[in-house]
């Protein structure tokens, strides 16, 4: 029995729709001349659409690596500080709570290093 593409989990689907991008050159022209996420999300709907994937704007804004080219595009952090937590995740909405206000940690520890002439 074949599986249908829309059955599998959205973190497959979305990886499937990764490999097919990679070499695709036409898909990949027009994701580079995309001036925002929304028109890049228009792009890889489309491709989605011509795989028969059943991705939705809502998967490929909350699953990895698109989820962070989208975060890239719309201006975001190209380095994160975590074990692969993206920036925008760490904040209190996180489901990682470790890494909840890393940022004002590496904030303060580098005014401390600062202030103490390091």
């Amino acid at each position: 029995m074949v599986m249908n593409q829309k059955d599998l989990p959205v973190a497959e689907r979305v990886q499937l729709l990764v490999n097919a991008l990679d070499g695709a050159e036409r898909t990949n022209e027009a994701l580079s001349q995309c001036k925002d996420a929304e028109t890049m999300l228009g792009v890889l709907l489309s491709a989605s659409e011509k795989l028969e994937l059943g991705l939705t704007k809502e998967d490929l804004t909350k699953t990895p690596p698109i989820r962070d080219w989208i975060w890239f595009k719309n201006g975001g952090a190209l380095v994160t500080v975590g074990d692969s937590v993206p920036r925008y995740q760490q904040d209190k909405n996180s489901n990682n709570y470790r890494y909840v206000g890393g940022g004002l940690v590496i904030a303060f520890l580098f005014l401390f290093g600062m202030m103490a002439g390091f």
